[in-house]
């Protein structure tokens, strides 16, 4: 009798089981991708936090970023977030890929790409946007630029824009008016010439008795490569040879750009033998009038201006680098997210790959409250991006940002080879001839031993 009794309940609860079970909608499998990055890691603060619009700054917008994909689409795709240090972050992207251990996707500069398309190593894109629904035609000038190679097939996007980002002056504005060198609108008075420069500068240091600049002169010194770039690009020169297999520093231009760099120095306009974060901390002072350096400080010198105890509070004002030659120009990069064949194996994880890109391409706007520039015109054009402070005059970098031509290889570290020279040039007040002589030498070796 007991016996009967187990198996009818047995018998029962299969039934109720198979009911259940009838009636439950099928979850989907999970799809997890990792996306390597630099920015920082700030998971402390943001890790549980779903929205992108409550991130601040680099690392909490990109953080919470990601966290609002993996919460929100309904596919069962998971991001695993690999945080990496900025410095070594190409070194440990190499020993990943030689390890055969490759992120799905990773942010890249748009100046470190051509080396890895030229591997073999990244997906061509265009296809995948297309039918994902990214519009290309959105992009920005400077950021086609920057993620188009030509292909087998011709000129393909091989990463998905994130943003532009540039060479600026960012001014304190009561030091300026110190100097006596504000304008009728209150606005910084720019110089239009390098002769007019060094006028503005003169009489800056006359008034407040302290140099017109804080910029990094020493240790990393791509500050120099870029400001140097820069005043290449408005003179119209060109540094490289079409191939990009060669440089040619035996040009008018280069001698007028070294020639003004040389003179601010050596006349005390520049904060002798800072580093990065010594050129940023003596801005932070009011040690200097102007800090050349990128559109990733905008936050931070915002927040700064806001304090009571700030140097420069309520004011502070940023603009493109000033057009001191013939045209409007001035150094710019950008950042990119890229998809590595060796990350996407099968076709599961590569569609996985290519909703992220979508998803970051559709919530782009968010990152561009870092100070960086957005890749979409339509973004750029908004009065939602225009009313945000300070960068209805940035703007114009989305079309005036230049960078080295894409087909010039190992471009950062040529950037170290340029800069470095230009440090003794401006510190120990090298000959120019000889600065000359010794980036043409070591840049042209570094292009020929390149990988292509």
């Amino acid at each position: 009798m007991m016996s009967l009794f187990k198996k009818t309940l047995a018998l029962l609860a299969v039934s109720l089981l198979a009911a259940c079970g009838a009636k439950t909608e099928p979850t989907p499998a999970k799809t997890e991708i990792t996306l390597m990055r630099f920015f920082g890691s700030c998971d402390a603060k943001y890790g549980a936090v779903n929205e992108a619009a409550q991130g601040l700054g680099e690392c909490g917008i990109v953080t919470t970023l990601v966290n609002q994909f993996n919460a929100s689409n309904t596919d069962g795709i998971h991001v695993r977030t690999q945080v990496a240090e900025w410095g070594p972050y190409y070194d440990q992207l190499t020993a990943r890929l030689v390890a055969k251990d490759v992120p799905t996707v990773a942010v890249m500069h748009e100046s470190a790409l051509g080396d890895y398309v030229r591997r073999g190593l990244l997906m061509p894109l265009n296809a995948e946007f297309q039918a994902a629904g990214i519009d290309t035609a959105d992009f920005t000038d400077h950021a086609r630029r920057g993620v188009s190679f030509d292909g087998p097939a011709g000129s393909d996007s091989y990463a998905l824009p994130f943003d532009t980002w540039a060479w600026l002056w960012h001014i304190n504005t009561a030091l300026m008016t110190q100097a006596g060198l504000m304008g009728a609108d209150g606005q910084p008075l720019l110089p239009r010439s390098p002769e007019e420069l060094l006028t503005h500068a003169r009489q800056f240091r006359a008034k407040t008795g302290k140099p017109y600049f804080a910029w990094a002169v020493v240790n990393e010194t791509a500050a120099n490569n870029r400001t140097f770039l820069t005043l290449l690009a408005q003179q119209n020169a060109q540094l490289f040879a079409a191939n990009g297999k060669s440089i040619d520093m035996q040009q008018p231009a280069v001698t007028k750009a070294l020639t003004l760099m040389q003179q601010l120095y050596a006349e005390g306009h520049v904060k002798p033998n800072l580093d990065y974060a010594g050129a940023n901390q003596a801005f932070l002072n009011g040690e200097a009038g102007v800090s050349v350096v990128g559109t990733w400080t905008i936050d931070q010198y915002l927040r700064e201006a806001k304090a009571a105890s700030s140097p420069f509070k309520g004011g502070y004002a940023v603009v493109p680098f000033p057009q001191l030659f013939e045209r409007k120009a001035v150094f710019a990069d950008g950042h990119a997210w890229a998809m590595f064949k060796g990350g996407s194996p099968d076709e599961k994880t590569r569609a996985a790959g290519v909703k992220l890109l979508k998803f970051i391409w559709e919530h782009s706007a968010e990152w561009s409250r870092t100070g960086h520039l957005p890749v979409r015109q339509s973004v750029a054009q908004s009065e939602a991006f225009r009313a945000l402070p300070l960068r209805a005059n940035l703007a114009e970098i989305t079309e005036t940002g230049v960078g080295m031509p894409g087909n010039v290889p190992t471009q950062r570290a040529i950037e170290l080879l340029i800069g470095e020279d230009i440090a003794n040039l401006m510190v120990s007040g090298k000959p120019i001839a000889e600065v000359q002589a010794s980036i043409e030498k070591s840049v042209n070796k570094a292009l020929q031993k390149a990988r292509r």
